[in-house]
């Protein structure tokens, strides 16, 4: 049992992507088992018909942007990732436990930003375009 569940209120009291994705991050590693041989209960779970409900209504509640920020909308073809905040295991799925399906539990993200809050690498994070001003990549002129 997790005590201190993040979750969106807390989530979205913080300004910056940066903020979110280090209060998501888990810092997991590559290859770590959480379902094993019952990967199959995981995959089922992803196809069911209220895991799909919920996922729309989060989507839309983040108005498809990376981590709920309104600057990071995911767009075009780009598929959208909804995030379970707190790992879920086996028996979540199995008892239904209300960090499944609520969305106060989940957030959209991009594929990469996915992968960079479980492997805490924040390489894999899309980087903002600088904002470039007149002169600013020359030293003599201010």
């Amino acid at each position: 049992m997790i005590l201190n569940l993040r979750n969106y209120t807390e989530l979205s009291k913080l300004r910056t992507f940066e903020e979110r994705y280090r209060y998501l991050q888990l810092r997991g590693r590559v290859g770590e088992d959480t379902f094993g041989f019952d990967r199959w209960i995981n995959q089922l779970f992803y196809h069911d018909k209220e895991w799909l409900a919920v996922r729309d209504k989060v989507i839309i509640r983040d108005n498809a942007c990376d981590l709920g920020m309104l600057d990071r909308e995911i767009k075009g073809d780009v598929r959208i990732i909804v995030h379970h905040m707190n790992p879920i295991s086996k028996e979540d799925i199995l008892r239904r436990s209300d960090i499944l399906l609520n969305p106060e539990y989940l957030i959209c993200c991009l594929d990469s930003t996915h992968k960079a809050i479980h492997y805490g690498d924040e390489n894999l994070l899309i980087q903002m375009p600088v904002e470039r001003r007149p002169f600013d990549t020359c030293p003599w002129r201010a």
